[in-house]
């Protein structure tokens, strides 16, 4: 068993970059405008003035030109296969009805499977789901898999339930949405795909994230996603040799000793950085698969699905911790995290609070979480990894988590209060369930429906960088800032303007007041995300807009 180190190809030796003439966000001098690259590493960051007396033929020198320049975006939480088949299938995110998406349907050419990503009922006038007849109507025949926004459902058509065997498996129905088993069974028929197929749609999400300032991406691939071959695929980026962003891949299978923990690792064929991730223990908000407390505002008698119990759940965590892993799962109820709560207790009970904490363990999600929740998770040094544009999109008045939930939407992803009680926190997108755009994911963060679990600018950022590195134990502690020996990892944006946010509503929120000594970040209240303009890892180029050179 070996816990993955970092595989990232080895940078040009000797290539000195000196970076000028804009703004660099580090703690080590809140008014540096230059930065020099040797390598892989940061080897300074200073003043303009300094930059000129250091600057020599040697060396390739950037004019930034007033861009800024900040360590690179980390997304904690992202499935790679199924962002790249969303990118490349009929996106359904406009979709208002069914006679609609039935069009959608309809106006699509090719063959084989057709794929759908991004359709959500919530937003409908009515909400009532096309028939699977007319899926296959629509479709002239061909098998048809169309993914709820949350990739927790599906709408199918009937040949592709009848080529996944779906009659008799638990949340499978007369009618076209399929949940729980069925979905799983749907959505492994569906994409039976070659691997050169499946390449291409990693390539394609690695293109994008690269694109979109990301250094690296935490893959949480599982048996019921895309299986271990998935899984392979995607951690063989990190030694293919092509300058991709680095992948921190983690595999979310249920271990029920230390033996089978250690054995399931070995029998993998590749390093992960735990058994942690898409292990559910319950579903989504959207779909009506998470477990609740009580039944769902919209739904009567449905309070969604635990798929493990606390003692299943316990046993996992106490054989993780034995090997010094992490372990962990995807909750979102309040009842699924009950659960996940009472196997932190289990655990510790079996091999001590101490291992518990060491292992730093991660939940993915956790959107329902009370005040005794968030203490509980401090208590035991669970990392929380949450998706803010989760709120953005959902949060609002009137919006899914107000039908699904009524008043108890509210207090729903409580980030400030993970902060106030000392939770590590880090923060992802859920590609393809929200876009890989981390600037409007730290806008998200800002703009919470519930000013009370708003945070600064700066406790985003780092939730978006810094903090995604630590919640992977990566092996290099200075990973994720830029001061002189830390990795070469960075994003160049072309940003409208600089300011220092405060935390305090009651004051204005936007500072451009230099005083502060706090690095700028961008104005986000201008609702325009910044344009990267070029991103590097370890530094190797991974993406470079023509306009950084010109």
């Amino acid at each position: 068993m070996t816990i993955e180190r970092s595989t990232t190809p080895a940078p040009h030796e000797g290539k000195v970059v000196l970076y000028r003439n804009g703004s660099v966000y580090t703690a080590a001098d809140p008014f540096a405008t230059a930065m020099l690259v040797d390598g892989d590493t940061v080897a300074w960051v200073g003043s303009e003035q300094a930059a000129s007396s250091i600057a020599d033929s040697s060396m390739e020198i950037i004019d930034l030109h007033g861009a800024l320049v900040a360590p690179g975006f980390v997304d904690s939480h992202v499935h790679l296969t199924e962002t790249g088949i969303a990118m490349g299938s009929l996106q359904l995110g406009g979709i208002r009805s069914a006679r609609q998406l039935l069009d959608a349907v309809a106006a699509s050419k090719g063959d084989g499977p057709l794929l759908g990503h991004g359709w959500d009922e919530s937003t409908w006038e009515d909400p009532a789901l096309p028939a699977a007849e007319e899926l296959e109507q629509a479709a002239g025949g061909r098998p048809v898999f169309l993914a709820r926004v949350d990739a927790h459902s599906a709408l199918v058509s009937s040949s592709l339930a009848a080529a996944a065997g779906l009659g008799g498996l638990d949340g499978y129905t007369a009618g076209s949405q399929v949940k729980r088993a069925a979905h799983t069974a749907a959505r492994q028929e569906a994409r039976r795909l070659p691997e050169a197929s499946l390449l291409a749609y990693q390539r394609c999400a690695l293109t994008e994230a690269a694109e979109n300032g990301y250094v690296a991406l935490a893959e949480m691939a599982a048996p019921h996603i895309g299986g271990v071959s998935d899984l392979r695929l995607a951690a063989a980026w990190n030694t293919a040799g092509e300058a991709v962003p680095e992948i921190l891949p983690y595999w979310g299978e249920l271990a029920t000793s230390e033996e089978q923990a250690r054995a399931l690792l070995d029998e993998l064929g590749v390093s992960v950085r735990g058994l942690a991730g898409d292990l559910n223990i319950d579903g989504s908000i959207g779909s009506r698969t998470a477990a609740l407390r009580s039944g769902y505002s919209d739904a009567a008698g449905e309070r969604g699905s635990l798929y493990l119990s606390a003692e299943q759940a316990g046993a996992h965590l106490a054989a993780c911790s034995l090997l010094g892993i992490q372990g962990g799962f995807h909750v979102i109820g309040d009842a699924g995290l009950d659960a996940a709560l009472e196997a932190l207790e289990l655990a510790a009970a079996e091999v001590g609070e101490q291992r518990i904490r060491a292992a730093g363990h991660r939940f993915e999600h956790v959107e329902v979480a009370d005040a005794n929740a968030v203490q509980q998770l401090a208590r035991y040094a669970v990392t929380v990894s949450a998706q803010p544009r989760f709120d953005a999109a959902w949060g609002n008045e009137s919006g899914m988590y107000e039908q699904r939930l009524g008043s108890r939407s509210r207090p729903m992803n409580p980030f400030a209060s993970f902060y106030a009680a000392g939770v590590p926190i880090c923060f992802g997108s859920d590609s393809p369930v929200t876009p890989l755009r981390p600037w409007s994911s730290v806008r998200a963060c800002l703009e919470h429906h519930n000013h009370a679990e708003r945070i600064s600018a700066r406790a985003a950022f780092l939730g978006h960088t810094r903090a995604g590195w630590r919640a992977a134990k990566y092996h290099n502690p200075m990973a994720g800032q830029l001061v002189p020996g830390a990795p070469a990892s960075f994003a160049i944006w072309d940003v409208e303007e600089l300011m220092v946010q405060v935390a305090d509503g009651r004051v204005q929120s936007w500072s451009t007041d230099p005083r502060a000594r706090t690095p700028l970040l961008p104005a986000l209240d201008t609702g325009v995300d910044p344009v990267c303009l070029q991103t590097v890892k370890d530094g190797t180029e991974l993406f470079s807009s023509p306009a950084l050179r010109s």
